[in-house]
């Protein structure tokens, strides 16, 4: 055997014998540190886990679902309203009057008013062209301006009735009843429209609907911010949990609020509506004045083709003035 070869063996059987006296060394003193940090993170775990409220972690899980569950309904709700545009069918319209109509019902009741209208416009003894535009309106804008003024109705009192409908449903939870027979109290014994709106809920929960596509719809015929504040604490309520008697007192309490705020604009406002209402009967009362002193002096303004494009223009210009001041007066709350 050669020197070289001899020395190379040497070194390798040098080197693999300080190689295992270091691991033989050093490889308890690894496993006692990797044991003192394992030992160490499970101390940390139990002493924060001791530390924490059970009811706090609850809280903060509970906090969590219900904004998860605020941040699904505001998504649903800006999905509903690029899809729709905020568009209400003539339909719609009818249904949130409280009017059991259908649309060609509703196109013929605008007929006969139109036709009415330049009958009676013709019997005047004025012009086909003036006869022919008061019939369009009276046909056009006469019957929905007589259902927005009923759907407008509906809904004031359905929200003056509102909070005591909250009420029932808070005190049989209280009692033990399930919020399905409580919504039979309602729509057995409290008045219109509350129970109409109520007894489809139950009826639409008779044939499969859950709660929550029964409160879309009822949205949908009473869209007032008072049902939508109603349809978020409940589907917030059936999909995270917790005290629904609360909520709803709360509710009600944040209603009735409303309600005295609306009632106190009101009274504040008084006094602006009553000056809007003598300043637009102004023009009205001067001429019945000056057709029941001097009739020859007033008749100029239907006689003459100069008279009714000045009739016209005093028309235009006071419905923007009248729109004007409702605006300035109309404070939404």
């Amino acid at each position: 055997m050669s020197p070289v070869l001899v020395i190379s063996l040497i070194a390798v059987l040098s080197a693999a014998t300080v190689l295992a006296i270091a691991i033989a060394v050093f490889s308890p003193a690894i496993e006692r540190e990797k044991s003192a940090k394992q030992r160490l993170q499970s101390v940390s775990g139990v002493s924060k886990s001791r530390g924490r409220n059970p009811a706090q972690d609850m809280a903060s899980q509970r906090r969590k679902a219900v904004m998860e569950t605020l941040k699904e309904i505001e998504e649903k709700q800006k999905a509903s309203l690029k899809k729709k545009k905020k568009v209400v069918t003539l339909r719609m319209l009818i249904e949130q009057a409280g009017l059991d109509w259908e649309v060609k019902t509703f196109w013929m009741v605008s007929a006969g008013t139109g036709f009415a209208a330049t009958s009676a416009t013709l019997a005047a003894g004025q012009q086909p062209f003036i006869a022919v535009l008061v019939g369009f309106v009276a046909a056009v804008g006469l019957p929905r301006w007589i259902i927005g003024m009923m759907r407008t109705r509906r809904q004031k009192k359905f929200t003056a009735e509102f909070a005591n409908t909250l009420d029932v449903i808070v005190r049989g939870v209280r009692s033990g009843l399930p919020v399905n027979e409580c919504m039979q109290i309602i729509a057995n014994e409290s008045p219109k429209p509350v129970c109409d709106e109520f007894r489809l809920i139950v009826e639409g929960q008779f044939v499969g609907m859950d709660m929550e596509q029964c409160l879309d719809r009822m949205f949908e015929r009473m869209p007032t911010p008072e049902v939508n504040f109603f349809a978020i604490v409940l589907t917030i309520q059936a999909k995270t949990g917790g005290n629904l008697s609360e909520a709803l007192a709360n509710l009600s309490k944040v209603l009735r609020a409303r309600k005295q705020l609306r009632a106190k604009v009101q009274a504040m406002s008084a006094e602006a509506k009553a000056g809007a209402l003598i300043i637009g009967s102004l023009p009205f009362l001067v001429g019945f004045g000056l057709y029941m002193i001097s009739s020859e002096y007033i008749e100029l303004l239907f006689t003459h083709k100069i008279g009714h494009i000045m009739l016209i223009a005093s028309a235009v210009w006071m419905s923007l003035g009248i729109l004007v001041m409702r605006q300035m007066i109309n404070f939404k709350i």
